[in-house]
């Protein structure tokens, strides 16, 4: 059995929303603590838990997601567990060494150059001289910076410090691994490099691993936390369980009609079942279908072709599909009852939206795009059933299906 690098037990922190009243306090706490009368204080006013009697454990392979909204007490947790500020309750206990990328820059004086600045992390951490000489070409390649290498980092961009901090952090062969959002700022290319390492990394140290980045969790992390105004809601290793509590927590999206000129649509339906009343479960791996009315009241349109798009609670497109790619247009005036199905359902558990539309180009190539009728997140489903894959893939190839009958693909 893996053991346990990182043991929280009942952790709390507490802040003054005031800053008069936080000297005060300040004061007073140092007084009682200097003449031994240092007992337990409730909340004074316009005090605030930041931190709420946490407690977890995580041992090493595990890597574990922070989720939260901003002010949760992500940040301040995973301070406190670095030992740059100390908890008022509770006990912290880190086994090994423990490498940290809290905030952008930390760590980094800006008057040196990114070469004395990794010697400089790597004495903090206790590395020798001759050990950082040896690493010393690894992290300089990692972190892609050769050519400003001896540049004063004062001068570097944000991005750049990211690579810097991170080499050094992932290059001192760390027993437990802090991060706080800080890969948001690399670019696209470094960052999928980072994940690698990370995933490196994972089989013998311990990360704790701070994002709003819902996807860079399902991947990396195998574990999950979310805490809410300093709580902790949940922690467990359903890692989709968290996401969707983080999501429900920002569920602000509402469904809206974005234009019907030319008609409307009726009587949606999520694998058969009316979606008027309640959300749909449809299940990974299995049939999955979208049934709907497009009627159509303009007598001017002549062809046209309907399509959905499907978003995550993310807010990314995860599958898009046009009637028209299996048949030319549609050319009923009235009601068209449209089905799409497809075989095989592959996307994460999870909620999503349905966007549905009609489009025409029957006044030629200039007018391709123009939407008829467009309603946008206007149906929502879930997905059940996927286990083991932290991958979102589009849908297999479907059919069409209008007015009952098949229309064969071209």
């Amino acid at each position: 059995m893996s053991e346990s690098l990182v043991i929280v037990d009942g952790v709390s922190k507490k802040f003054c929303k005031q800053l008069n009243k936080s000297l005060l306090y300040g004061v007073q706490d140092l007084i009682t603590g200097v003449i031994g009368n240092s007992k337990e204080r409730n909340l004074r006013d316009a005090e605030f838990w930041a931190v709420d009697n946490i407690s977890f454990e995580l041992k090493r392979g595990e890597c574990l997601g922070l989720l939260g909204h901003n002010g949760a007490g992500k940040s301040t947790l995973l301070k406190v567990l670095n030992g740059l500020i100390l908890p008022d309750r509770g006990r912290v206990e880190m086994r090994g060494r423990v490498n940290a990328l809290i905030e952008l820059g930390a760590g980094f004086n800006p008057i040196l150059t990114g070469r004395e600045n990794i010697y400089n992390n790597a004495s903090v951490l206790g590395i020798s001289k001759t050990e950082t000489d040896k690493r010393l070409d690894e992290i300089i390649a990692f972190s892609e910076l050769e050519e400003f290498i001896d540049t004063p980092v004062q001068y570097y961009s944000s991005g750049m410090k990211v690579r810097l901090g991170f080499s050094v952090a992932a290059h001192m062969e760390p027993d437990i691994l802090i991060l706080d959002e800080v890969l948001a700022v690399g670019d696209a290319g470094f960052r999928i490099k980072s994940f690698n390492k990370m995933m490196e990394l994972m089989k013998n140290c311990a990360v704790l691993f701070v994002s709003h980045s819902m996807p860079n969790v399902a991947r990396v992390c195998n574990k999950v936390m979310y805490m809410d105004h300093g709580q902790n809601l949940y922690f467990g290793d359903d890692t989709h369980k968290g996401i969707e509590m983080y999501f429900d927590k920002f569920d602000s999206e509402t469904s809206y009609i974005e234009t019907n000129i030319a008609g409307d649509f009726e009587n949606f339906k999520v694998n058969g079942m009316d979606t008027q009343d309640s959300i749909v479960i449809a299940q990974y791996g299995k049939e999955f279908s979208l049934e709907f009315d497009a009627v159509i009241n303009d007598s001017t349109v002549k062809n046209f072709y309907a399509g959905i798009q499907i978003t995550d609670k993310d807010l990314k497109s995860v599958a898009i599909h046009f009637t028209n790619k299996f048949h030319k247009n549609f050319v009923n005036e009235g009601r068209n009852h449209i089905k799409l199905s497809f075989p095989d359902l592959e996307l994460i558990d999870g909620e999503y939206a349905v966007t549905y539309f009609v489009a025409t180009n029957d006044d030629g190539p200039e007018n391709q795009y123009r939407y008829l009728i467009f309603y946008r997140n206007y149906v929502k489903f879930k997905v059940l059933g996927l286990n083991d894959s932290p991958y979102t893939s589009v849908f297999m190839k479907g059919k069409v299906y209008q007015n009952g009958i098949e229309i064969e693909n071209k």
